[in-house]
């Protein structure tokens, strides 16, 4: 598949959100994995808000996005935070690796990045109407900003989910919608004792447990949250079908 056919294969399955087995955890990581591979960025990772306006981490495209992720939410301050609470684009560069980070805005966020190789990122809101629901996040080895072109076609991918994941929510009443969030939050907890049991037992990298997660998922036609959730509970009958 080349670039163009990949693209507008990318677009039509984040449009594709009205169906009835839609897994919010699942859509919004082809987002992430879409990014890395469309806009050749190293990592990208997604906060989402609940029905109460509070930003939550869902999907991330690799352990080291996540943890960054999850230090911006403890201190609720980095780009990808600012992003959210301000509705629009955040570019943040790390040009002198020599320099102190206390020159860097957000510090601690700029001496997590620089430990995790991170020099660039741009935060792209995901909007739609005025409605701030989260952030897409780009993360760069290289220092940034991104360039216009790659991040004009971020937004565009931020937009479609934003507008699919705004449909989606539509057609539920605000009952079934509250607890579709609480449920995506709930597997993620899930998902992430599995993926540390598994990388424990498989002796390999947190990163990798999660892909064979995955791909045990897809293959077998199941949700995430139910292999990670048997992970844990039968592991004998899961985890030799695992494969780092």
């Amino acid at each position: 598949m080349d670039r163009e056919e990949a693209l507008a294969s990318a677009f039509v399955e984040l449009a594709d959100t009205l169906v009835e087995d839609f897994d919010i955890i699942d859509f919004l990581n082809r987002l992430a994995e879409h990014c890395v591979s469309l806009l050749h960025v190293d990592g990208a990772g997604i906060l989402l808000t609940n029905p109460q306006g509070e930003l939550h981490l869902i999907a991330a495209s690799s352990e080291k996005t996540r943890l960054l992720e999850l230090l911006q939410l403890q201190g609720f301050q980095g780009p990808c935070v600012a992003c959210y609470t301000e509705g629009r684009r955040v570019d943040y560069s790390d040009p002198d690796p020599d320099a102190e980070v206390e020159d860097l805005p957000w510090p601690r966020f700029a001496k997590a990045a620089r430990q995790e190789g991170f020099r660039g990122v741009c935060a792209l809101p995901m909007r739609h109407k005025g409605k701030v629901i989260g952030a897409l996040n780009l993360f760069l080895h290289d220092s940034g900003p991104l360039d216009d072109r790659r991040a004009a076609l971020g937004q565009a991918l931020s937009d479609i989910a934003t507008i699919g994941i705004l449909q989606e929510r539509a057609t539920r009443q605000q009952e079934i919608l509250a607890d579709q969030l609480q449920y995506a939050l709930n597997s993620r907890v899930v998902i992430e004792q599995a993926k540390g049991f598994l990388a424990h037992r498989l002796e390999t990298s947190l990163d990798e447990a999660f892909a064979a997660l995955r791909t045990l998922a897809r293959g077998s036609n199941r949700k995430l949250v139910d292999i990670a959730l048997e992970v844990i509970t039968e592991p004998d009958k899961v985890v030799p079908d695992l494969q780092p």
